[in-house]
């Protein structure tokens, strides 16, 4: 123990030793390469989000301000009037005779629209019995314009057993539910522009009596007018 407390003259202690690590040759760690191929990814980024935003507000605003000058409203479409003169079914065939008179009103002040094509459809309980095409026209701005298709003759049209119930039904009332489909063929006018062809589609629900051969109905029966509703799910542009 006095040895130990005592000095020690032996040999120097030598120094623990230093451990040298060798850099690796793989992509391990950060070197000034892939630190700047990082920068410039993300900078690429950036500006790629950067000009999408930009471009995202432009639109809206173009979108805005076309909006407040232009003012769209969507066109109306009314049965103002329908003559049936004949509506009758035997031997799995219909003979009919139907005139309508459909008013289109354009309510936009800068929008003229042209109507390239009208396809008026007549149908019975869902199953079509007449179809007509209407001439092309141009509509003004402000403008009410009126269209008279006409559905006249005969057809096989085979009804199912309810259909048939439905239709002796309302043959003994002398009104029956008849719905005339409009598919158009349109575009839209703005000053020296025109829109594509859009292809809307229109619904006419109707009630429509059945008058006399001398063409008089009591005033109960008489046809009331009706309006035409959109049918936005067959819209499409081409």
């Amino acid at each position: 123990m006095s040895q130990l407390n005592g000095a020690y003259y032996g040999p120097s202690i030598p120094p623990p030793p230093k451990s040298y690590r060798r850099p690796s040759r793989g992509g391990g760690g950060c070197g000034c390469l892939s630190c700047c191929c990082g920068c410039i990814f993300n900078c690429i980024i950036s500006l790629i989000c950067k000009i999408l935003t930009t471009v995202l507000i432009i639109a809206a605003v173009l979108a805005f301000l076309f909006w407040l000058v232009v003012r769209p409203n969507v066109l109306k479409f009314h049965v103002s009037d329908a003559s049936l003169t004949r509506f009758a079914f035997s031997n799995n065939t219909l003979h009919y005779n139907l005139a309508l008179n459909v008013s289109i009103r354009n309510p936009n002040r800068r929008v003229g629209v042209y109507y390239d094509q009208i396809e008026a459809l007549a149908l019975y309980e869902d199953v079509r019995f007449a179809s007509q095409t209407l001439g092309p026209f141009f509509q003004h701005t402000k403008n009410t314009t009126f269209i008279s298709p006409l559905f006249e003759g005969q057809r096989v049209t085979p009804l199912t057993g309810d259909q048939a119930s439905q239709f002796d039904k309302e043959n003994s009332a002398r009104v029956f539910s008849i719905d005339v489909k409009l598919f158009m063929t349109v575009r839209f006018k703005f000053l020296f522009f025109k829109s594509h062809t859009v292809r809307p589609k229109i619904r006419c629900e109707m009630n429509v009596p059945l008058k006399s051969r001398n063409a008089t109905t009591s005033p109960d029966a008489a046809f009331k007018a009706t309006e035409c509703d959109w049918d936005y799910k067959r819209w499409w542009i081409r």
